[in-house]
């Protein structure tokens, strides 16, 4: 399963830098030098909540606070960060590893988000009012997805000026979106998922499912100051749910549903031709399928605050790395 998000990511990234070539920017609007590399220190936290809202049970995972650093440069995006334990101490240390892999691909005209997560070890922070956490460190989420939006005016706002800040929006803007999305995930454990404290009606140990269908939303952004920003953008999704269940004494059951979802983007900030910082977060509602009408969740998010600051660097640089810039070779 590994692999195949891996090739996923690729084909995104291919498709992202061959769609990317086909629409040029509206220089009124938008600012853009591909000759200027952005660098970045930041912090944030990815996330993956699993939630059963009629049980009020919210499982989360053993994620914490990451620091990192990363850069932009013709058109390419690379972004390294780490959990540092003094920024952590409440993190179980003990739980097993887990995977996060979130890329934004933002070509003219085009919003692509992509979440690949494979995260093990979950817990409930305060189990019923006590103030200790509930742990369950056998508890594994998958979710492996896919969110594109076809952004009308994409040629006069700017996503990668509020995210990355490799461009520099000139004025305000605003779009209306269209597009599609189609997620899969599964939740499993190695005794049942609902605790038995709970006393549900009914329980299982692995349930798998499946969501897809179009989306519609608006994306838009202020300019105000002298570089000030606030960016946002909402869609909402109607989708066709589909789960299939391993129940706790070995019956199988499968159901389809209708389901509605959003996904929302919020960036604010600064924005220069030498620095800029900005405060963003993006947040994925994903509804799954309901099991026997008990309703559950699987919601993503990714916190991130930027330092930014802008170099141009040599042209022996440029050209070298050009021959070997990922975006270019695809």
């Amino acid at each position: 399963m590994e692999r195949s998000v891996f090739l996923i990511f690729l084909l995104v990234l291919l498709g992202s830098s061959l769609v990317s070539g086909q629409s040029k920017i509206d220089s009124a609007y938008i600012s853009y030098d591909e000759e200027v590399m952005v660098t970045r220190f930041y912090f944030s936290k990815k996330f993956t909540d699993f939630k059963i809202p009629e049980k009020e049970v919210r499982y989360r995972p053993n994620t914490g606070l990451n620091a990192g650093l990363g850069f932009t440069y013709q058109k390419f995006t690379l972004n390294v960060a780490f959990p540092p334990s003094f920024l952590n101490p409440n993190r179980e240390k003990d739980f097993p590893r887990f995977l996060d892999l979130q890329g934004h691909f933002y070509p003219v005209n085009w919003m692509v988000d992509f979440f690949g997560q494979f995260y093990s070890g979950y817990k409930i922070p305060d189990w019923q009012g006590s103030g200790n956490p509930y742990l369950r460190p056998d508890i594994g989420l998958l979710k492996v997805g896919i969110h594109v939006n076809y952004v009308f005016f994409g040629d006069r706002i700017s996503i990668n000026a509020a995210m990355h800040q490799s461009e520099i929006q000139k004025k305000s803007a605003i779009s209306p979106l269209v597009g599609f999305e189609v997620y899969r995930a599964r939740v499993s454990g190695d005794s049942l998922i609902i605790p038995e404290e709970l006393a549900p009606d009914f329980n299982y140990s692995r349930a798998d499912f499946m969501h897809l269908g179009p989306n519609v939303g608006v994306l838009g952004t202020l300019v105000f100051g002298k570089g000030f920003f606030v960016t946002g953008a909402f869609s909402g999704n109607l989708g066709a749910g589909h789960s299939w269940l391993d129940g706790g004494n070995g019956e199988r059951e499968s159901d389809w549903s209708i389901l509605l979802g959003y996904h929302f983007r919020g960036y604010i900030g600064y924005n220069s031709s030498r620095f800029g910082f900005n405060l963003n977060y993006v947040y994925k509602n994903l509804n799954l399928n309901p099991i026997r009408e008990l309703e559950q969740s699987a919601d993503t998010g990714n916190y991130r605050f930027n330092f930014v600051y802008k170099i141009r660097p040599g042209e022996k640089f440029s050209k070298t790395f050009g021959k070997f810039n990922p975006t270019r070779i695809l």
